[in-house]
């Protein structure tokens, strides 16, 4: 008796093999890759990305809009930091941002490459064979002709011109066409498609080879050079720059002017400037004149110069008791957006100082508030932004301002730490009009001489600009291809008549009265709700409605040379 020794349940069995990890491994990716690249995870991750792009559309954002963010802080102290630590506030530079835009460039490739060739294919391929059963189509309708096959499909061919036309001969002498059109809508798709993936690209090489600086330059013929980094008062590089080859050229603001409306709405902003591009500064060319307004930035060698915003920037004269003078006008920060009323610092050194000790005792600033247009009265407020009578409510402040600290601290106000510690005493206060004169107590005159506006610029260099203003046109071209061409299919079969004894006909096949080519039509749309009836039904009526003459008042046809048949022409 034999018996069979049988592995025990529970045993394990033989440990895996490389070749079987590997196996698995290939079957993983491969299955990875198909789902990724599928059309519908396409749809799903340009949903995610349009939903995680929406909060930047509704939340400030640092790099745009850096006072708008404080401002969400101050109005919003306990979401605002939970919103931080998820990165809102810089959003489109967040991980998981990135990470969603990554993986849908590689489903966009994934899903583009292949389809693409398809297409490709499909334009080139002849086209479907008419089907054995033509009743079957939604689209059918069938009668006779008293011409020959032949006559019956070179006008068919001219009714079909501008589609896509096969002739094919069938058993029994049939004759049939094919036709086809609306090929471009498969081709607007797919462009639609390709330009959102150079969309993207366009965007990344933006993101890593271009960048963005923002400078205030007073408006009396100031300059702003596009020399390096330093020049910026804020600078934002993409991934790839460093900030030491930037393109040169230089800006002059000579002019601001703004309207208002007798409610203080802004009306227009308008910028009078003059640049010289890199090849005007290495000529030694005159600059170009130029006018930078809203939404009208300055265009030229591939950057942008916007406007962004203006202010006012109060200027004193402070003459120190030995006689010297020192004149400055820095811009101060417009704290109501509706009347701009600012605040600021304005700081002086005194001159002849030759020691650090006796410098830090003897450094004045003069903060407070600016009113454009003062109300009048002890305390300072704005009424209208034009400058139609300038008022400031100066705090003189003498000692440490701490600029030689090593701490950053704001131009539009002092160190609140010196003044706590006593090394930063307010020493007056007043209000002042333009040539007004405020007298110290160690006869320091400090004069309001008047007002200057300064412009906020911001410079933004982007490669790719006009690869995604052009990628952003062929997008539309083919969304509106895709939406609005349709895709439908002709047939038409042509039956010879049937020839046999007693059967009326000429010797050379060509009918005669009383019998005729059998024609059958048959069409189909391969887009639903695509209108088709209408066009088939006046195919059918130009190809079986019309009159045809008797067979005794039709003349034979041989007048007709073939190269006109087969270019289209009716007989």
């Amino acid at each position: 008796m034999t018996q069979t020794l049988r592995t025990p349940p529970d045993s394990p069995g033989p440990p895996p093999t490389p070749r079987r990890w590997g196996r698995d491994l290939l079957a993983l990716g491969r299955n990875t890759w198909r789902g990724l690249t599928s059309m519908r995870t396409a749809l799903i991750l340009l949903f995610l990305l349009a939903l995680a792009a929406l909060p930047g559309a509704f939340i400030p954002q640092r790099g745009p809009s850096p006072q708008a963010v404080k401002d969400y802080f101050v109005a919003h102290p306990t979401l605002a930091p939970l919103l931080d630590k998820i990165g809102v506030f810089d959003l489109f530079a967040t991980p998981w941002f990135s990470a969603v835009y990554l993986l849908l460039f590689i489903s966009l490739v994934g899903c583009l490459v292949p389809r693409t060739w398809e297409q490709v294919r499909s334009l080139r391929a002849p086209t479907v064979a008419v089907p054995r059963n033509l009743s079957r189509l939604p689209h059918h309708a069938a009668g006779t002709d008293p011409r020959d096959p032949d006559d019956v499909l070179a006008a068919a061919r001219t009714r079909l011109r501008g589609w896509k036309v096969d002739v094919r001969d069938e058993p029994g002498g049939v004759r049939t066409i094919s036709a086809e059109k609306g090929a471009l809508r498969e081709v607007g798709n797919v462009v639609f498609h390709m330009s959102l993936l150079a969309l993207l690209v366009g965007i990344a090489v933006g993101k890593l080879f271009g960048y963005e600086g923002n400078v205030i330059v007073m408006a009396d013929g100031s300059e702003f050079c596009n020399s390096g980094i330093l020049a910026y008062d804020t600078f934002r590089p993409g991934l790839r720059v460093d900030g030491t080859n930037l393109d040169p050229f230089c800006v002059d603001v000579d002019h601001f002017s703004a309207q208002y409306r007798p409610d203080g709405a802004a009306d227009s902003f308008a910028a009078d400037v003059r640049y010289s591009d890199a090849a005007q500064i290495a000529s030694g060319a005159a600059p170009t004149p130029g006018t930078i307004a809203v939404n009208e930035p300055l265009r030229f060698d591939g950057e942008r110069v916007y406007l962004l915003g203006h202010g006012y920037a109060p200027q004193f004269t402070v003459t120190f008791p030995d006689g010297a003078q020192r004149t400055q006008a820095i811009q101060w920060e417009p704290v109501d957006q509706t009347t701009f009323l600012s605040q600021g610092a304005t700081k002086f050194d005194r001159p002849g100082v030759t020691t650090d000790a006796e410098r830090r005792r003897t450094q004045l600033a003069i903060t407070g508030l600016f009113a454009p247009t003062s109300s009048g009265g002890d305390i300072v407020t704005s009424t209208y932004p034009a400058p139609t009578n300038p008022e400031v409510a100066a705090d003189v402040y003498r000692g440490d301002l701490g600029l030689d600290s090593g701490k950053g601290q704001s131009i539009y106000g002092i160190d609140q730490s010196m003044v706590d510690q006593g090394r930063l005493v307010k020493v007056a206060r007043q209000n002042l009009v333009p040539g007004q004169t405020l007298t110290l107590d160690d006869g320091t005159r400090i004069r309001f001489d008047a007002v200057k506006e300064w412009v906020n610029i911001q410079v933004s260099h982007d490669p790719a600009q006009d690869a995604v203003l052009v990628a952003a046109i062929a997008l539309l071209v083919g969304i509106t291809l895709s939406l609005t061409i349709k895709r439908r299919r002709f047939w038409v079969r042509v039956t010879p008549p049937t020839t046999g004894p007693g059967s009326p006909s000429t010797t050379d096949g060509r009918t005669v009265a009383g019998t005729g080519s059998s024609v059958e039509l048959g069409g189909l749309a391969r887009t639903d709700q695509a209108g088709y009836g209408e066009e088939f039904d006046r195919l059918r009526a130009d190809l079986l409605g019309r009159d045809r003459p008797s067979a005794g008042g039709a003349p034979a046809r041989d007048d007709v040379p073939d190269e006109q048949r087969d270019n289209g022409g009716t007989g």
